[in-house]
């Protein structure tokens, strides 16, 4: 039996999902993608992404979509300015014109989830997506079959399924023992709305990318987004329950930005205004990881892609690019085996790789955020990236 008859699951419509369903589609494959939200618009996007040219644009490429990436993203985005808390500049990366879009692609230019994910969702076949299916369990049968069981009676039979479904996977289990761990870095985010118009100081102060303001083992990270939001990141090196006992009523806006504002009480005005401004939701998170190099042993009819796999801190802007890599990588290797379980295998050995690598580099430059003189480091780094020397 040749492969595009085999039935296989994608469980999670996230960009690695859909990558995923999109490439297999073009090769006349009817993949099966399960969803636990009831619609689109119930997906938690977040804010802005940057796709490498390595990775997410790569992905793309694979899935016949990089013009249309090219045509929505936003080289602009790509600006990045690095302070400490007293706003003095140790790197800043002037913005891109988007005018230098090209066919071949490059650099890291941004898009936002939201417009990311709809370009995907667009792509698909009608009816491609299964909304309002939680997955409860999936339970092995013979010859490497999966039964998947979901929260509202409904039951599938699969030759192979494919976790899509995030830090806390249903299927992880199925093939490894580890679970994602607290990493020690919590975040609140902040969003200012319509922030051209209403602060156009701060605006012109953050740029049309990212700011990162690094001192006293904290950090102010902000993005623009293509809606005209700057999202903001408040980083803390803390215990896993401090989001719960710092005393912040995170229903309330006006007391929570008190409490946030005498915490960074001694950092310059500028970057106060992050705090001062904001008027949008406020979210605590907490960042989980698995552990560096995680792999596990292949089996039959089973395999994990992004997060699922290899989650890791955000401080490397690796999680939806590697998630799409994978999505290719996982795609390429069922359309051009004949086994399917070689496949897998094969996309798992070379996944195993690349997902190790950037998940220490990942911990390191988490390690470099929070630690002394983190905005002069990261500064001198960024100079070193841009000059092509090795870190």
């Amino acid at each position: 039996m040749r492969n595009e008859h085999k039935r296989i699951a994608i469980i999670g419509a996230g960009p690695g999902g859909l990558t995923l369903a999109r490439i297999l589609q073009q090769a006349g494959y009817e993949p099966a993608i399960y969803e636990r939200a009831a619609s689109s618009a119930e997906l938690q996007q977040g804010g802005t992404l940057d796709l490498e040219e390595n990775t997410g644009q790569k992905a793309l490429r694979s899935a016949g979509l990089l013009e249309n990436f090219l045509a929505a993203c936003r080289f602009e985005g790509e600006a990045l300015k690095v302070t400490d808390k007293q706003a003095n500049v140790f790197y800043e990366e002037a913005a891109k014109q988007s005018t230098i879009k090209s066919a071949a692609g490059g650099g890291r230019p941004e898009i936002d989830r939201a417009k990311l994910s709809s370009l995907l969702f667009q792509s698909l076949r009608a009816n491609s997506i299964r909304w309002s299916h939680k997955l409860m369990q999936a339970v092995p049968l013979e010859h490497g079959r999966h039964e998947l069981q979901f929260e509202n009676g409904h039951t599938d039979q699969v030759d192979l399924v494919v976790a899509a479904d995030g830090a806390f996977s249903r299927i992880r289990p199925l093939l490894s023992g580890e679970n994602a761990a607290y990493s020690g870095v919590s975040m609140i985010e902040l969003n200012i709305i319509n922030a051209a118009a209403q602060f156009p100081e701060l605006a012109a102060f953050n740029g049309t990318g990212s700011m990162f303001a690094l001192d006293d083992q904290k950090t102010i990270m902000a993005q623009f987004n293509g809606d005209d939001r700057i999202r903001i990141y408040l980083g803390f090196s803390a215990e896993r329950e401090w989001l719960d006992n710092n005393g912040l009523d995170y229903t309330e806006p006006a007391s929570v930005k008190r409490k946030l504002l005498s915490l960074f009480e001694d950092w310059s005005e500028e970057l106060k205004n992050y705090i001062l401004h904001a008027n949008g939701p406020i979210t605590p998170r907490r960042i989980y990881m698995l552990p560096v190099g995680h792999r596990w042993e292949n089996k039959p009819g089973v395999t994990l892609i992004g997060d699922a796999a290899h989650l890791m801190s955000p401080f490397a802007g690796a999680g939806a690019n590697l998630a799409m890599l994978d999505a290719a990588e996982l795609g390429e290797m069922i359309i051009h085996h004949s086994d399917l379980n070689e496949a897998v295998q094969a996309y798992e050995l070379k996944m195993f790789e690349y997902a190790g690598e950037l998940a220490a580099e990942t911990q390191t430059n988490m390690a470099l955020f929070f630690s002394d003189q983190a905005a002069q480091k990261l500064g001198e780094k960024m100079k070193a990236i841009i000059g092509g020397q090795q870190i």
